[in-house]
């Protein structure tokens, strides 16, 4: 199982960390060990002093495939949820001003907590899916899935260009504007629409 991510796929928040617009799916990668399983508590790495948090919807493919088109995207994929992408955003920042991979600040241990999946449905499927992250019970992300620059169906495809899906791989769709520190201590709840699909608290 892999856990593929997609960056920059929401205008605002492309903007607030200064980055340009993707023309073309932001691609990078999380290894198995990143998924943060459940009633494992999350731990703050030692070796960041600045872990942000990025609530995205999470896609689970259901069917192996390769170079798969637009239009049969929507077959690959059977369950979605919201999940965390939790970032060492010092290090990210040092990586990227020195032209190197983000993957110490994005790929490390636990750094991918996924909810419960729910099954996706057509509607779902079609978009304007609302959710949102709550940090210690106050809304910190809101999103909406019609607000990506790149739906479903076109991640789903595009990655399949690179990578084969395989079943149980998950697929990370982005982080809207909001990205934010949290400390130990703090405890964060992901909804999807108003069901609460997902809690860390961070030890």
């Amino acid at each position: 199982m892999k856990i593929i991510c997609i960056g920059r796929n929401y205008v605002e928040h492309a903007k607030e960390l200064g980055n340009n617009i993707p023309e073309e799916p932001v691609i990078f990668m999380k290894p198995k060990s990143a998924l943060l399983q459940v009633h494992t508590p999350f731990y703050y790495p030692e070796f960041t002093n600045e872990l942000h948090y990025e609530v995205e919807l999470v896609l689970r493919v259901s069917k192996n495939g390769k170079y798969v088109q637009e239009k049969h995207a929507s077959n690959y994929v059977n369950g979605i949820t919201v999940g965390i992408d939790f970032t060492a955003r010092d290090i990210q920042e040092e990586c990227k001003k020195n032209g190197l991979p983000w993957e110490k600040a994005k790929a490390f241990d636990n750094s991918a907590a996924v909810g419960k999946f729910i099954d996706i449905t057509p509607d779902l499927q079609k978009g304007n899916i609302n959710f949102s992250l709550l940090k210690n019970k106050e809304v910190v992300q809101k999103g909406n899935s019609g607000d990506m620059i790149f739906n479903f169906d076109k991640i789903i495809s595009n990655i399949s260009n690179y990578f084969s899906l395989n079943i149980g791989d998950l697929i990370f769709t982005g982080t809207p504007a909001g990205v934010g520190e949290c400390v130990v201590g703090d405890e964060l709840e992901a909804l999807m629409e108003s069901q609460s699909l997902l809690s860390v608290e961070v030890k």
